[in-house]
């Protein structure tokens, strides 16, 4: 396991071990069907645009009125108006002998305190406090800027026009070395992919006759 293990890996191997041997290790691309979450695709490159400081008034003009309703919530954030810091940017850093990361919607700050923010069009995680994309982005983030005390990870449900917010303690610290590494190795040692199909996997047809 030599690349950079991202959340969504982690991900697909907790919804099926077989997946993640097509997608991540035979590396099996398959069509995916169009989600609900395409359109969160046009706000995400439209907020980052805004953040770098590009004039987008021609972009905001192509969106339709449900996709413009999406944006005000977010432009008017309390979180997204903080420091811009950098978006999205690659964050990644070594954990017991894995490399982890991936790619964040955005670093804000004020004071002392690095906010990382995921902007959700859609729903938000069920334990946010322990998603694989909150763990590995506080970590990577707290052994990237060493100089920052505090962190924290806020989810920004446009959905429902609210923040969910989670401070990065050394006890969750420690909680996600531990989790991470325990799927990691886990997954190291596999050698039975095991399968747990459903209709709905891009891989169902391809599963069904392996």
């Amino acid at each position: 396991m030599n690349n950079i293990i991202s959340p969504n890996m982690l991900k697909t191997y907790d919804e099926c071990p077989f997946k993640y041997y097509l997608r991540y290790i035979q590396q099996i691309s398959a069509p995916q069907k169009e989600t609900p979450f395409e359109k969160g695709k046009k706000i995400h490159a439209l907020a980052n645009y805004y953040l770098k400081g590009y004039d987008i008034s021609k972009l905001e003009r192509t969106l339709s009125s449900e996709e413009f309703s999406v944006w005000q919530k977010l432009k008017t954030n309390e979180f997204y108006n903080k420091t811009y810091v950098n978006s999205e940017y690659n964050l990644s850093c070594k954990t017991n002998g894995y490399w982890i990361g991936g790619r964040i919607d955005a670093i804000v700050k004020d004071e002392n305190t690095y906010y990382i923010l995921d902007y959700k069009t859609g729903s938000i995680p069920k334990e946010p406090a322990f998603d694989y994309q909150t763990m590995i982005y506080l970590l990577a983030a707290k052994k990237r800027f060493t100089d920052i005390k505090t962190f924290k990870f806020v989810y920004i449900d446009l959905k429902n026009n609210q923040n969910h917010i989670i401070e990065l303690t050394d006890d969750l610290s420690e909680e996600y070395e531990k989790r991470i590494k325990t799927i990691l190795d886990k997954i190291d040692s596999t050698k039975d992919f095991s399968k747990t199909c459903t209709k709905y996997c891009e891989f169902f047809k391809l599963c069904r006759f392996s």
